[in-house]
């Protein structure tokens, strides 16, 4: 006798007769545990997010402080953090617009 056909034949109706009953509708409810704790999951997220954007805040002041080195910036330590508009702002008048580090 195939595997399968045991497990479906004999096992399976056993296994069935030991579950116990699923609870009935009116049975289950949500409580105010269940919500408190979805509150505070929800301050927690909150809580998370403020604080990630003091930290990158931190961050970026630092790097426009000089604090980390060219290796991990890819900039020398201490020049300003360029916007796009500055990037084009120390071009020669004929460099091309679509590729602003190349000599013309």
């Amino acid at each position: 006798m195939p595997f399968h056909a045991l497990i479906t034949g004999q096992v399976l109706p056993l296994v069935l007769r030991l579950a116990d009953e699923p609870p009935q509708p009116e049975d289950v409810k949500a409580g105010w545990t269940a919500f408190a704790v979805f509150i505070a999951l929800g301050v927690a997220v909150a809580l998370l997010g403020w604080s990630l954007v003091r930290q990158l805040k931190k961050a970026q002041a630092a790097q426009d402080a000089g604090v980390y080195d060219e290796a991990t910036t890819g900039r020398p330590a201490g020049s300003p953090r360029e916007t796009p508009a500055d990037s084009t702002a120390d071009l020669p008048a004929d460099a091309p617009e679509n590729h602003p580090q190349q000599p013309s």
